[in-house]
């Protein structure tokens, strides 16, 4: 049997489920989420609108726009006991510590046991609003401060990062993680979003879902490459050594990290967003040499992009939380704030036709043998 079955390691290249949310083409680089160029959202709209096109399927009118808004900052509050776990746990990685308070909140709210479209939509409405509560309050916890307060009358990438530093952010600096949130929110059948599904595929509710994307998540070869290349940017120093580390690197026949794709085989369409903001926030913020080092990186890389190592969204991604004065450990988090909306409608699209997910191993092992008693084994 073995002669005759075909083994797709990883499932590369398997079709496993029809979807309406997201179109990825690896070999033009585009990247649609419900029929809408990803440039068109990211330079026209907001997370919180895309946030209401991933979930409900169309781009809301104004009415609709004001509801959902109104929905997703009524849910900006935790439970009490909530703040407990996190406080209990205050010392785990932030990763840990979400994924832990995200399970205690399926105990902790109402509703959350229930498996349903409209259920999934009502509890991943409170989870979107719920997640960077729980990472900004982790943070201030850590560091024995008391957690901010959410301000509701800010936008939701505001509001994230006023919790987390205290302070309202510039305009330009609120867009920017705006436009993050925006270029991380869907990505088809990724690790964690497949994750989701299975996990939903059991018939288990949202909340156990999410747990199984952030855990899937926090492995570093999904949701770790904007950590990874903020070490690299550190370990360069200055943008005249990019050439040698590149050349060192290829020569050793390592990995640059930032680029290649699973997906992609031209640059990420989602990075040039990302360029443009880093290097703005750069110079508002008097650090421009981050953006000059990740520019020469790139300026090195280019004899290999005939190779399909072109750049990817977590290049700049590192460089505007190192902006932003936000630690490593948190860096996998805020990809999770954004891949909310994402992961909610791929537990929804998986709900509705649901069917458990059951794949095959070929044995490889030994053949049939007699069992021998202890006794008798040599």
């Amino acid at each position: 049997m073995s002669d005759t079955v075909k083994i797709h390691r990883g499932l590369k290249g398997v079709f496993f489920e029809r979807s309406d949310v997201s179109d990825i083409d690896g070999r033009a680089g585009t990247l649609v989420y419900r029929g809408y160029s990803i440039h068109d959202l990211a330079t026209k709209s907001t997370f919180e609108e895309v946030c209401y096109l991933l979930i409900k399927g169309e781009l809301p009118n104004a009415s609709e726009m004001a509801e959902f808004d109104a929905a997703l900052k009524a849910a900006r509050e935790l439970p009490k006991a909530a703040y407990d776990i996190i406080a209990a746990t205050k010392d785990g990685h932030p990763m840990d510590v979400l994924r832990t308070t995200v399970s205690a909140l399926a105990a902790l709210d109402d509703g959350t046991d229930e498996v349903s479209e409209e259920a999934f939509v009502a509890n991943g409405i409170r989870l979107i609003s719920q997640v960077p509560i729980i990472i900004a309050a982790h943070h201030a916890i850590r560091n024995s401060r008391n957690p901010v307060t959410p301000d509701k009358t800010l936008s939701h990438a505001a509001n994230w990062l006023y919790m987390l530093k205290g302070e309202r952010p510039s305009a330009d600096a609120a867009r920017l993680a705006d436009v993050d949130f925006i270029l991380h929110a869907e990505h088809g059948a990724n690790a964690s979003s497949f994750a989701a599904r299975v996990t939903v595929g059991t018939e288990a509710n949202l909340h156990g879902a999410i747990v199984s994307a952030l855990a899937t998540l926090a492995g570093p070869a999904h949701g770790g490459a904007a950590e990874d290349v903020m070490k690299m940017v550190s370990e360069i120093g200055q943008p005249e050594n990019a050439a040698a580390y590149v050349a060192e690197k290829r020569g050793n026949r390592e990995a640059v990290t930032g680029f290649g794709h699973r997906v992609y085989r031209t640059e990420d369409p989602r990075a040039i967003h990302m360029r443009a903001g880093v290097e703005k926030l750069g110079q508002e913020m008097g650090q421009p040499e981050w953006y000059e080092i990740l520019q020469a990186v790139v300026e090195a890389m280019k004899p290999y992009s005939r190779h399909g190592l072109n750049v990817n969204v977590d290049f700049y991604s590192g460089v505007v939380y190192q902006l932003h004065g936000i630690p490593m450990d948190l860096y996998v988090p805020i990809f999770a704030i954004g891949r909310m909306p994402g992961w909610i409608i791929q537990c929804i699209e998986q709900e509705r036709r649901n069917i458990l997910i059951r794949p095959l191993t070929l044995y490889s092992g030994p053949e049939p043998r007699d069992y021998v008693e202890i006794a008798d084994r040599s």
